[in-house]
């Protein structure tokens, strides 16, 4: 039997393991890892921020940086660096929690191992000095599901060190409330959203984190398409992020219907919302998500296409917005 507070017999009873394959070379990967300026776009699960006051990236150098929570709640946290082999392998011991609250402490290990496609499967693995601690870290902070998230913004990250983006913006004679609303009610959406001469079908509409928009567009020669958005972050009334793809109707991913086999399967778009003097800038952010090499090349040489698409669509949602 194990007692409270000291280490188990089975030493998987007192991790967390996190793995996942991000679409980029290992060098790239170690670089938004171990460099600062990198790590603050994508530590922390969805909804956090992250402030780095000091890392030392070597052999006994010390990284401290606060979280900060979507509820507004401070998450120091202080870390040592016990080994680096550049490329491969970061091992730290940890120690952090809520201001004015519980904390944790645990050894981190980081690997780096490139798998097939040039491809780097990045694993951490958190280790705890009792299943005790490992489980109240599981309950009090959510570990498990904030890891995961925090590899999720890893991977989206480095999507964007990889693709030039492309971005369209443009101001609407609008208050920003109105315009969320066109892009976050099932009734108003409908009436707008896709390139001028498609009419568009909701067949779902679940907008929340892990929620998916499943819709159909009718070309005007009849033919009809089927496209799905599935929703990793809804921050009313300033941003919405969600992974675009063609589909079928069972909303499984699909090629592009009308181009090779290199266009994008997946995109990522970030969508946002600004507002001054009565009226909302929309933004729109979008690059190849997981993609290889031709597939970001053939994005890359087809911004024009997508500036018309996206074009045409502001333009019908200004006509709604003018008539809301």
């Amino acid at each position: 039997m194990t007692t409270k507070n000291q280490p188990s017999d089975n030493p998987s009873d007192r991790e967390i393991v996190l793995t996942r394959v991000l679409h980029a070379p290992r060098e790239l990967v170690w670089q938004a890892w171990t460099d600062p300026q990198h790590v603050v776009n994508w530590w922390g699960p969805r909804g956090f921020s992250t402030t780095i006051k000091k890392m030392d990236f070597c052999v006994g150098g010390v990284w401290e940086h606060v979280m900060r929570g979507p509820d507004g709640a401070n998450y120091p946290n202080k870390s040592t660096f016990k080994e680096i082999v550049p490329l491969e392998r970061i091992t730290y011991s940890h120690g952090g929690g809520r201001e004015e609250g519980p904390g944790a402490s645990f050894t981190a290990t980081w690997t780096f191992e490139t798998v097939e496609g040039g491809k780097t499967r990045l694993t951490g693995r958190l280790v705890f000095p009792s299943k005790d601690a490992r489980d109240f870290v599981v309950k009090e902070f959510g570990a498990i599901e904030g890891g995961k998230q925090t590899l999720e913004r890893a991977s989206e990250y480095v999507a964007g060190m990889q693709a030039r983006p492309f971005v369209i913006s443009r101001e609407f004679a609008a208050p920003r409330d109105l315009v969320w609303q066109a892009w976050t009610e099932r009734a108003r959406f409908e009436q707008w959203f896709g390139p001028k001469g498609i009419k568009i079908a909701v067949a779902q509409f679940d907008l929340r984190a892990g929620g998916m928009i499943h819709y159909s567009m009718t070309m005007p020669d009849g033919k009809s398409i089927w496209g799905k958005a599935v929703y990793r972050e809804v921050v009313p009334p300033t941003k919405l992020v969600w992974i675009n793809s063609f589909s079928d109707q069972d909303a499984g991913i699909t090629r592009h219907p009308f181009m090779t086999d290199s266009w994008p399967l997946q995109l990522l778009t970030v969508v946002t919302f600004a507002e001054q003097a009565g009226k909302t800038t929309v933004t729109v952010n979008w690059l190849p998500y997981e993609a290889d090499a031709d597939e970001r090349r053939v994005f890359d040489t087809n911004l024009d296409s997508m500036k018309t698409g996206w074009g045409g669509t502001f333009e019908q949602l200004a006509a709604y917005l003018a008539k809301a």
